[in-house]
């Protein structure tokens, strides 16, 4: 019996390694290029670029708060990257306000990703911040976000740089239902998704799910990661982002769904603030590396 019971163990331990190692290589397999996000950084986009690049990151995304530094010479900005060899895989060109002018709103964006053209980036990310906060989001909301979105998309198309519409807490695109209008109303030769896993996991959706429904719309992720609060911090959130494997999201299920649907592009990792002030930017990102490599057999 007891040799039988040292079988059996074996066996068993034998088939979760074999399990284990069938699902690392099927998402080693994968064509996923990872960059990260300066956010980190607030503001700080000199120390972000070199961070980014030391830790190993190919890729980066950077906001469009260094149109106050970069904004007239983007060429500084495209060698300053070339020098850490980072390619800007995207850019924040930050949220489209329908209460402001149409006309406005386009020429701003447009003009940004001609921004992200001189410096050699890859794509645009807008959000939106249009929702209402005396009523609920009507048809009419999402019917006219969707206007702009197109109009920026055909412009920013003929540019060569493709957007995507960033699912985002605070937004119209909030909820999994408020997606759905967004992505039924806009037109997806001119206007991506760029799916915020955390971000949607928060607003009441499963992000895996998520990539099944909308895999052929995808133009890249962000990959985060989010807590539940036991309280409401100063802004009246019960949730905060934190570093890969720290949160609720199940993130061997996303990577799996993305191996699953043939997935291959750009997932920035990101993280909007430091969780734990005792932390550097640098820090952080050293720890979902960390979770990527030992949790999810992905390097970087």
């Amino acid at each position: 019996m007891s040799i039988s019971r040292r079988h059996f163990i074996a066996g068993v331990t034998t088939a979760a390694a074999l399990t284990s190692l069938r699902f690392n290589q099927v998402l080693a397999a994968s064509k996923i290029n990872f960059g990260y996000a300066s956010i980190t950084w607030e503001g700080n986009d000199t120390q972000a670029i070199k961070d980014i690049s030391d830790l190993g990151f190919r890729g980066i995304q950077l906001r469009s708060t260094l149109l106050k530094d970069y904004g007239d010479k983007p060429e500084v900005l495209r060698d300053l990257l070339s020098q850490h060899k980072l390619e800007m895989v995207a850019f924040s060109s930050g949220g489209v306000t329908i209460t402001n002018s149409e006309a406005d709103e386009i020429a701003k964006h447009v003009n940004n990703a001609k921004f992200v053209k001189a410096v050699g980036g890859r794509y645009m990310q807008v959000t939106d911040s249009s929702r209402p906060k005396d009523r609920k989001p009507e048809p009419a909301d999402f019917k006219q976000l969707a206007r702009v979105l197109n109009q920026i998309g055909k412009q920013t198309h003929d540019l060569g740089i493709p957007v995507g519409y960033h699912n985002h807490m605070q937004s119209l695109g909030e909820s999994p239902d408020e997606v759905v209008q967004i992505l039924e109303a806009i037109d997806a030769r001119y206007v991506k998704l760029e799916l915020d896993i955390a971000h949607y996991q928060q607003g009441g959706g499963d992000p895996i799910a998520a990539i099944h429904k909308y895999h052929d719309r995808l133009l890249f992720l962000h990959i985060k990661d989010v807590e539940t609060l036991p309280a409401a911090d100063a802004r009246g959130r019960a949730y905060r982002f934190v570093e890969l494997g720290r949160g609720r999201v199940d993130l061997p299920g996303v990577f799996a769904a993305l191996k699953k649907v043939n997935f291959n592009g750009w997932a920035v990792i990101e993280l909007d603030a430091v969780p734990d002030k005792a932390r550097t930017p640098k820090e952080c990102a050293e720890i979902s590396i960390k979770y990527l490599e030992e949790k999810i057999g992905l390097k970087i």
